[in-house]
């Protein structure tokens, strides 16, 4: 009984150690980029698209004010917000255009990349207007990409973001699952929907995994956004938008402040 004692003892200590650490890196990250600055870069799932309230100056970038980023430098302030985050944006974009704002100073990236070249919009595409099989298919062809071809992109956009910015924190951010599966909806079918969902966990997998061997942190968005797919009742997701295509599977601006946001606020 003494050593089972002395050891939840220990274990207890080692969790509040622990909790303290990560309490004051988190602290220092947020800081950091009050006095260093904070860049966001990636996709529409960080540029906002889906979210509203678009700059107009962002053009086809669609970078909306209701955004996790640009909510984070809002309520705290950075000494500099860089806002590079672009609708449609692959990896290559991001070497190519994204970049510019890092230097040493740099306190804080956050991206999320990786979606597009995969081929996200094509195999949202074509599940909604094929059949299970081809839908399927296509997502196999999607999940060879991610599993081949994804990792060294990813690595060469990491390598980028180190080498520009060394001294800061980067949280790389995933992407949420997009249905509630078990429930009666009208649209896909369940074989589809979980196939997608599937994908999405693989994705996700993929990024956290080159993300740690550069020694960021993924944020994963997964949890937050549980309750609040395509098909909760409460989704933060749109689902086709016939009206406005691009926005489809999108978050909302609740999926921006109620899914992403609070993922950046605790690994910043």
């Amino acid at each position: 009984m003494r050593r089972s004692r002395i050891a939840a003892f220990v274990s207890s200590v080692l969790l509040a150690v622990g909790a303290t650490l990560t309490g004051a890196l988190t602290a220092q990250a947020s800081q950091l980029a009050a006095t260093g600055g904070y860049v966001a870069l990636g996709d529409s799932y960080s540029s906002g698209v889906g979210a509203g309230s678009y700059i107009s100056s962002s053009g086809d970038c669609k970078r909306s004010t209701k955004a996790y980023p640009y909510l984070w430098a809002a309520a705290n302030s950075p000494s500099s917000f860089t806002f590079a985050a672009c609708s449609g944006a692959r990896t290559d974009e991001v070497l190519a255009s994204q970049l510019g704002g890092l230097s040493g100073s740099t306190g804080l990236v956050s991206i999320s990349i990786g979606g597009n070249d995969a081929g996200f919009a094509d195999v949202m595409t074509t599940c909604v207007t094929s059949s299970d099989s081809t839908c399927i298919s296509r997502i196999n062809t999607a999940r060879a990409y991610v599993a081949s071809t994804l990792p060294g992109k990813l690595d060469s956009v990491y390598s980028a973001i180190s080498s520009k910015a060394p001294g800061a924190r980067v949280v790389v951010l995933g992407y949420p699952r997009f249905y509630q599966l078990g429930t009666t909806c009208i649209g896909l079918s369940e074989t589809k929907r979980k196939a997608i969902n599937d994908a999405s966990d693989y994705l996700d997998v993929t990024i956290a995994g080159r993300a740690a061997a550069h020694g960021f942190v993924f944020g994963d968005v997964r949890s937050t956004f549980t309750g609040h797919e395509i098909c909760s009742g409460d989704s933060w997701l749109h689902s086709v938008n016939w009206l406005n295509i691009g926005e489809s599977y999108h978050p909302t601006a609740a999926g921006q402040s109620g899914g992403y946001l609070p993922v950046l606020n605790a690994n910043d």
